[in-house]
């Protein structure tokens, strides 16, 4: 048998997999999976439902998905497929900002409901910790008191994922999604609905074998797919290309000025150990200066990008290496967001 070979992480697949409202099973199952609440998610109303038309306008834009339940609880989610500079202070923005958008002037403060806000990483978020699911909830630290029925924030690093398949009958529901998620496009329909026989695993299913077989679906699909990749080789080359110009121009300015300050010292203490002392310090100083280059080099790629106008490189003179990269960081979050 032929594997269906779409990506349900690419996130068109994934909003059409999960943001169609024929599909609310799917995501009820995804959702509880992922939440583990008291009280399970029984019913969704869509939000911002799956339209085509959202992916043609822009090939770039991040497009979540946003459902509420008949509590009055909002649930967003996400498939994010690169790591950022200031990701997770994107996260707990728009957590927040769904969260304050509920009141209109005159409402009152007990009319708010939770607000959960879900992100799943096609990549590795903190390499110190090789956990899938982070969940933060405002606690206080002391007496671990939560402030229940306000916000929760979830990210799930699907590369620290290494569930096999012999594994998925005593797996849990959330591991049988994430591997789903992260390998589907490698099986056929029949073997898919073989391992996966439930409901909303065959709803999801169906969805991308509907994908690869629809023209105008499997067409966008692939615009997606190579709209990202695109993308993050660009951003990387810039990256790799900047620094390596920035650390080699900052490594002879470095060597120019160690030789300098090495004949001075050497005068006064010694011309070898001066020397050595001078190279040294020189080369450090280069190196920051070369990662400064480099930044900014990226800072105007980004602008151009972006479509903005490309600053020269004497604006950002004076500017200390963390506040080159606050920018760069900045940029990249528009990068992300554009829509």
């Amino acid at each position: 048998m032929v594997p269906i070979g779409i990506r349900p992480t690419n996130d068109f697949a994934f909003k059409k997999t999960f943001g169609t409202p024929a599909n609310k099973l799917a995501l009820v199952s995804l959702l509880n999976a992922i939440l583990e609440l008291r009280n399970p998610i029984v019913e969704v109303t869509l939000e911002n439902p799956f339209n085509l038309q959202d992916f043609q306008d822009d090939k770039l834009s991040i497009l979540d998905i946003r459902a509420v339940d008949k509590r009055g609880a909002i649930y967003d989610i996400e498939m994010q497929l690169s790591i950022f500079a200031g990701l997770v202070k994107r996260i707990v923005f728009y957590g927040c900002e769904i969260y304050a958008d509920q009141l209109r002037s005159g409402d009152n403060y007990a009319d708010l409901n939770p607000v959960y806000a879900i992100c799943l990483l096609e990549g590795v978020l903190w390499p110190d910790s090789a956990k899938v699911h982070h969940a933060f909830r405002l606690e206080d630290r002391d007496s671990g008191r939560i402030l229940e029925g306000t916000l929760e924030f979830h990210t799930l690093e699907l590369g620290w994922y290494n569930l096999r398949e012999e594994e998925l009958g005593t797996a849990s529901e959330l591991d049988r999604w994430l591997f789903w998620l992260l390998h589907a496009h490698h099986y056929d329909p029949d073997t898919l609905d073989r391992l996966f026989p439930q409901p909303p695993f065959r709803q999801a299913t169906d969805t991308i074998t509907r994908i690869a077989k629809i023209t105008e679906d499997k067409a966008m699909y692939d615009t997606r797919e190579k709209a990202i990749r695109d993308q993050q080789w660009a951003l990387h080359a810039a990256r790799e290309e900047a620094r390596a110009a920035g650390r080699q121009e900052g490594r002879q300015e470095g060597r120019q000025e160690g030789r300098q300050e090495g004949r001075q010292e050497g005068r006064e203490e010694g011309r070898e150990e001066g020397r050595q002392e001078g190279r040294e310090e020189g080369l450090e100083r280069g190196l920051e200066q070369g990662l400064e280059q480099g930044e900014i080099k990226l800072i105007q790629t980004l602008q151009d990008i972006l479509g903005l106008p490309v600053s020269d490189a004497a604006t950002f003179q004076g500017q200390s290496l963390l506040q080159l990269q606050a920018l760069t960081a900045e940029l990249r979050n528009k990068v992300q967001r554009r829509s």
